[in-house]
């Protein structure tokens, strides 16, 4: 009889499996729309502007330089800095793309 309340007792004190994995399931949940989701968004946003760039479009690089687009090849773009100055750069270094969001100057 003892040894039956015992095990009763032991077999009563564990949780379900399921109960156990919860938390982990919850604490990836939580990660995949908090992290990785937002930062796929994002990959694919940058992605669709690298694959629209066009001659004449003004960017920003991701070093910070500021030109103007003056030939797009497969995996290079060049750009002009300045009349006379071109640089060749990656493709993929394009970090935004400010021709279609040109503002009224602030001291107009």
């Amino acid at each position: 009889m003892i040894d039956f309340l015992a095990a009763a007792g032991s077999a009563a004190a564990q949780p379900p499996v399921w109960l156990q994995i919860l938390p982990w399931v919850a604490i990836f949940a939580i990660f995949w729309f908090l992290m990785i989701r937002p930062q796929m968004r994002q990959q694919k946003a940058h992605q669709e502007k690298i694959a629209g760039l066009k001659r004449g479009d003004e960017v920003v690089t991701a070093g910070g330089l500021v030109g103007k687009i003056t030939k797009v090849e497969d995996q290079f773009v060049e750009v002009e800095l300045s009349k006379g100055m071109k640089v060749r750069a990656v493709r993929n270094t394009i970090g935004e793309v400010l021709s279609g969001t040109t503002a009224k100057p602030a001291n107009d």
